[in-house]
């Protein structure tokens, strides 16, 4: 969940050039989502580029949901952060054109609604701060929707996605069920995500426990975190279920470990926004028109759907 400048080349390329582009996973489903990372998203990836059907364009305004929307509403200012591996938010090679399964949600919302959206790349851990200001109307950044951010933030969740874990293939680490099981291990994620928060509020349970605490090592491009656990800096990385598997599908020498943790996805909003309700219906149009599941299929994210949107509902419980 933490993000970087504008890259300046395709996300995917061979490991040995992958410290020289800015990697990003965003942070955080229900269902199974062994199927994360394959179709067209895992085709793409192994040929080196990025899914780019388009999914969006056939869209239609939906009245219904558009009349949800404060009035006078004619377009909103998204914040994206971009530097990502597929399904996560990346620029295509002109430098320019954002792809990823964020965008696509939003872009789509955006047609039910009737109105315009201009898009702005920021760093992850700055976007929900800004909501707040004025300066974004939301954010889409797979933003997971937990209890601790409901307090300030408000959400219209579009997928499940969730924390998970991957090291190398000649690690003996197997299924990661407990945080003490990182005991005394260097630990490396996203700056600002849920899963430094999950991490560092968790640490005292190897110390509880008589054993030497985990190391956090935190990182704004999450190429820095795979260089760091391919040359053995970092034992594990913790990130999200589905940019983990992508990544270690198109990444040699790596094996995804398990989830850890679901997390409902949403768009977020400063507390109290009057847009949440326009944009849950849209949400919900399209899962009805079958556009929903043509973005997921794009992405390789079909284990990530969501029957219905919601508004801030409580975080997951396992």
């Amino acid at each position: 969940m933490s993000t970087s400048s504008r890259p300046r080349r395709r996300i995917f390329i061979p490991f040995a050039l992958i410290t020289s582009a800015a990697v990003l996973l965003t942070a955080c489903g229900s269902g199974d989502s062994e199927g994360a990372g394959k179709s067209d998203a895992q085709a793409a990836a192994k040929t080196g580029g990025i899914p780019t059907a388009d999914v969006v364009s056939a869209v239609r305004k939906n009245e219904a949901a558009a009349k949800l929307l404060p009035s006078g509403t004619r377009s909103l200012t998204v914040a994206i952060s971009v530097g990502g591996t597929p399904p996560g938010t990346s620029y295509l090679d002109d430098g320019k054109t954002l792809a990823g399964q964020d965008v696509d949600f939003a872009n789509a919302v955006g047609k039910v609604l009737g109105i315009k959206l201009k898009t702005e790349s920021a760093s992850f851990e700055a976007i929900l701060p800004a909501l707040g200001s004025g300066k974004y109307d939301f954010g889409a950044s797979n933003f997971g929707v937990t209890d601790e951010r409901r307090k300030t933030i408000d959400f219209v969740t579009y997928i499940n996605d969730g924390q998970g874990f991957a090291t190398r293939k000649d690690s003996k680490l197997q299924k990661i069920t407990d945080l003490k099981q990182l005991c005394g291990l260097n630990v490396a994620t996203g700056a600002g995500t849920t899963f430094e928060a999950t991490l560092e509020e968790n640490k005292k349970v190897c110390t509880d426990a008589g054993k030497k605490a985990y190391k956090v090592q935190t990182y704004n491009e999450s190429g820095a975190i795979w260089s760091s656990l391919q040359q053995g800096r970092s034992d594990i990385v913790m990130s999200t279920i589905n940019g983990l598997r992508y990544a270690v599908a198109e990444q040699q020498g790596l094996k995804f470990l398990n989830e850890f943790h679901r997390l409902d996805v949403g768009f977020a909003f400063k507390k109290g926004t009057k847009l949440a309700p326009a944009f849950q219906a849209a949400v919900n149009e399209l899962i009805a028109d079958g556009t929903y599941e043509k973005i997921l299929k794009k992405w390789g994210t079909t284990g990530s759907a969501i029957e219905k949107s919601q508004v801030s509902p409580p975080e997951l419980k396992d």
